[in-house]
């Protein structure tokens, strides 16, 4: 990060799913900052832990925590207030977004993806504001995606999930505003993570991608780090109830 937000030092930061991929870059992004962060996440994270420390000289709190189980959600927002404060800025990050054909999805298939990918983002949400709302401040960022704009097939679930979030994020925006609390949302174009290269990415894909991009270069965990810290901070205080999409410019050309 080249950017200092001096404002974020000391900051309570929660992070779901902040230990690998694009939440893990956050997490590191706050770190610099001197911000204190909590994160939880469903697999062992401790060895990034022991790196970020290393590094920084400032270890993050981690807590395993699956984020469908909304009584040890709740219970780790509780854990980082003790040993951080209030938190102060919460990042709704931890998502799923597995390929499934609309014929094959499930009952429990449905309510499962909308567990992870939206259900955990409104009670997450909801466990933050009071703390927020008893400091006089507070700002909540919900991972979306372009998929949704963009009509993308191969995961419908998951894009109900990615609308949905929009949807809430400006209602919240809405009723928490006067509590000097902003509530906003990014939409990462395609990021590639380890996940990303390991699972879905090809050759053929990743060209075509490209091609529809205003920026003719690939997108990174850094990339979305950045605006993350952006909107966590007093730079942007008049800003609430929008979405960014952080893609090269894949939205915009359709």
């Amino acid at each position: 990060m080249t950017a200092n937000y001096s404002d974020l030092e000391n900051k309570s930061v929660f992070v779901t799913g902040g230990g690998s991929g694009i939440g893990a870059e956050i997490t590191k992004a706050f770190i610099q900052q001197g911000a204190k962060v909590t994160f939880v996440q469903r697999s062992d994270a401790r060895e990034f832990c022991d790196e970020i420390e290393a590094e920084f000289n400032s270890r993050p709190y981690f807590i395993k925590c699956d984020i469908t189980d909304l009584e040890a959600l709740k219970g780790a927002v509780e854990s980082a207030s003790s040993v951080h404060g209030d938190v102060e800025v919460l990042i709704n990050n931890a998502a799923n977004d597995d390929r499934h054909e609309t014929f094959k999805v499930t009952e429990e298939y449905w309510d499962n993806s909308q567990a992870i990918n939206l259900k955990s983002y409104f009670f997450t949400c909801q466990f933050v504001l009071a703390g927020m709302r008893a400091k006089g401040r507070g700002s909540i960022i919900n991972f979306s995606s372009i998929s949704y704009m963009m009509g993308n097939s191969g995961y419908p679930t998951y894009t109900t999930a990615n609308a949905g979030i929009m949807g809430m994020t400006r209602s919240l925006a809405r009723e928490f505003g006067p509590d000097n609390i902003r509530v906003n949302a990014i939409a990462p174009g395609w990021v590639l993570t380890k996940k990303q290269i390991d699972k879905w990415a090809t050759p053929d894909g990743l060209k075509a991608h490209l091609d529809r991009q205003c920026i003719k270069s690939h997108l990174k965990e850094n990339d979305i780090a950045g605006g993350t810290l952006f909107l966590a901070s007093a730079s942007s205080s008049m800003i609430t109830g929008q979405l960014i999409a952080i893609d090269g410019g894949v939205v915009m050309t359709g």
